[in-house]
């Protein structure tokens, strides 16, 4: 049985902890930041690592796994081993085959969305609200994100994280833990080769509390949510209005979460660009 079977059995997950005495939710940025144990430095190099290997496989994505797998070193277990285990199982592959099964993880399966608000917020109007808060923090780091991508896309909001502001990266992620739980589990049902990757994304992330088993409960029960209307002309405005549009843009086609899933990612960054003194 996989593990989202197991989880549906059970009503709960035993490999996200146990479920006695659920831990409390990280309250500030601070405790929120640290609440993995991890240092703002081992936090970054894990985000950067995680960002390049959920990045679409280009043959010079491919060629940073060398980088990887030096920056690996310097993280802790579980981290560690969730990077080079994602490493293993795709070095030394044909990268046409790579290039497929990501595509076939992330882009065909709903499950295996990439793009953050989709679980937490499904095709719904709320999304658009969801994608401009997150474009807010990105614009109060100083940076703008191109019309080409949603801002929730999870490699771009690991390297905003990773080199940018650790502080709102957290936030973004934390905001989102149910959604990215769920797409570990669904990686291990599917023994799939980026399950290293969430495990080490779930390490620096503060541990499930009852709330967010819930919500992974219900997602993997029901689904995220859907709306049989359209996104526009329901008092949204400015970017709000434009976030809607583009969120039902990225709602087709109907068995996929988002025609974006499978789009190259982000531009590497300088872990130091962003880095406060």
């Amino acid at each position: 049985m996989g593990t989202l079977a197991r989880l549906l059995t059970r009503r709960g997950d035993a490999g996200a902890g146990p479920t006695a005495s659920a831990p409390r939710r990280a309250r500030g940025p601070l405790g929120l930041l640290h609440a993995s144990g991890m240092t703002t430095e081992q936090l970054r190099v894990t985000w950067i690592a995680v960002s390049w290997l959920l990045t679409y496989p280009h043959p010079e994505t491919i060629e940073r796994f060398g980088t990887v797998r030096s920056l690996a070193a310097s993280i802790p277990e579980p981290a560690r081993d969730g990077v080079l285990g994602t490493l293993e199982a795709l070095t030394g592959r044909d990268a046409v085959a790579v290039q497929e099964d990501y595509v076939d993880t992330f882009d065909t399966r709903r499950r295996g969305c990439l793009h953050l608000t989709y679980f937490s917020h499904g095709d719904t109007r709320r999304r658009g609200m969801a994608l401009l808060r997150i474009k807010q923090d990105f614009r109060t780091a100083g940076l703008e994100i191109g019309d080409d991508e949603l801002p929730d896309h999870l490699p771009v909001v690991l390297e905003f994280a990773a080199g940018h502001d650790a502080e709102r990266g957290a936030k973004i992620l934390r905001a989102n833990r149910p959604g990215v739980e769920l797409l570990r589990l669904h990686l291990a049902d599917i023994s799939s080769p980026w399950h290293g990757a969430l495990v080490a994304l779930c390490a620096t992330l503060p541990p499930l509390d009852a709330e967010d088993r819930a919500a992974v409960l219900k997602l993997a029960e029901e689904g995220p949510e859907e709306e049989t209307v359209g996104l526009d002309g329901y008092g949204l405005d400015g970017d709000a209005a434009d976030q809607a549009a583009r969120t039902a843009a990225a709602s087709s086609p109907p068995d996929s979460c988002g025609s974006h899933a499978a789009a190259p990612g982000p531009v590497p960054v300088d872990l130091m660009r962003g880095r406060p003194s």
